[in-house]
């Protein structure tokens, strides 16, 4: 699997920059409190890293939840970074992942950060089929089975994140995230923004499992399709603790209320219910590690969560999605070639 940073955004943000009649892009542009922050986009930064991408569906009822989990792979890969282009190829080894213990897992994972000077944004176009139930020991009513397996449950999530950073002058994501930069002093931002997400859920039979269906989970909905649709505005604060100069830690929050509208069907009972309903979703970010200016090593954590209310009383879909990555990274300085033509 590989990322590439999408080249439509990259043209729409940076090349227009360049005309006199393209002014209202130059609000994305800094200049770093070079006091804090030490920019080294110019140069080649080329990283080794290990990465698990995550998801997870949750229906929860009162006390009750049912936690589905798909058998997803550890990753290892490198990547680089020049400028405003970056590009990440991770590679799954059999011999890292041999357990088929939770079933398999078919899936594309296309998630993306983009960290400029002044945004945030993240993209997330996932397809998962193969859960398990991550939480089969803890409930009394499947707790005869090992591990309760559903090879067709299949979700699709697509969603947009962006955040706007206010301290972009003495705040670096770039630094923990990219490697790109080099944050020397402690300092923090204020973010704002919004979230646009679709999920869609599939099973050839009812989401919930027969016996918790009969003990009443999710008042007997039955429902073998799930859609849903969801908006927010957001709200949050992030921070980069710096201690020696080189050691950091990078701690990021921000959470958004808005509407859902939300669709349970089951087309063999010709049943469905729907209706638009609360929503409210949250965003992780965490690094810690060393920089300098030539080298990086470091783990970062970033996680998504969709809390959707759901048109049967009391009852609540959650989606969740997100990447742990352990990097090393080192920069090298691009030197020019400069020909001197002899007259």
């Amino acid at each position: 699997m590989f990322r590439l940073y999408p080249f439509i955004l990259i043209l729409l943000l940076f090349l227009p920059a360049r005309h006199s009649e393209a002014q209202a892009f130059r609000w994305l542009e800094t200049e770093n409190d070079s006091s804090y922050i030490s920019d080294y986009t110019g140069d080649l930064t080329v990283r080794l890293y290990g990465s698990r991408k995550f998801t997870s569906y949750q229906l929860s009822d009162g006390q009750r939840r049912l936690t589905y989990r798909p058998n997803g792979p550890f990753n290892l890969g490198f990547g680089f970074n020049y400028k405003f282009l970056g590009l990440n190829i991770g590679l799954n080894f059999p011999f890292i992942n041999t357990s088929d213990l939770y079933g398999k897992t078919k899936f594309l994972d296309l998630q993306s950060h983009l960290y400029l000077r002044k945004l945030v944004i993240d993209f997330y176009g996932q397809y998962y089929k193969g859960y398990y139930l991550a939480n089969t020991a803890l409930l009394p009513d499947l707790r005869g089975a090992a591990v309760y397996i559903r090879p067709d449950l299949f979700t699709v999530n697509a969603g947009l994140s962006v955040q706007y950073i206010f301290n972009d002058r003495r705040f670096s994501f770039r630094s923990a995230y990219l490697q790109n930069e080099y944050q020397k002093k402690s300092s923090g931002s204020f973010l704002a923004g919004g979230d646009l997400h679709t999920l869609f859920i599939r099973g050839d039979s009812s989401v919930v499992p027969a016996s918790m269906l009969r003990s009443g989970f999710f008042d007997r909905d039955r429902f073998t399709r799930s859609n849903v649709y969801c908006i927010t505005a957001n709200a949050g604060y992030a921070y980069t603790f710096v201690l020696k100069k080189h050691y950091f830690l990078t701690l990021s929050g921000h959470g958004g209320l808005g509407m859902n509208y939300t669709m349970l069907e089951n087309p063999l009972q010709a049943e469905r219910a729907e209706g638009v309903h609360g929503q409210l979703n949250t965003t992780w970010r965490i690094a810690a590690g060393y920089n300098s200016e030539r080298y990086f090593a470091g783990i970062h954590y970033v996680a998504i969560s969709m809390r959707s209310n759901t048109p049967v009383p009391s009852a609540v879909q959650e989606f969740g999605a997100g990447n742990l990555r352990i990097s090393f990274a080192k920069r090298f300085k691009i030197r020019k070639a400069i020909i001197e033509k002899s007259q």
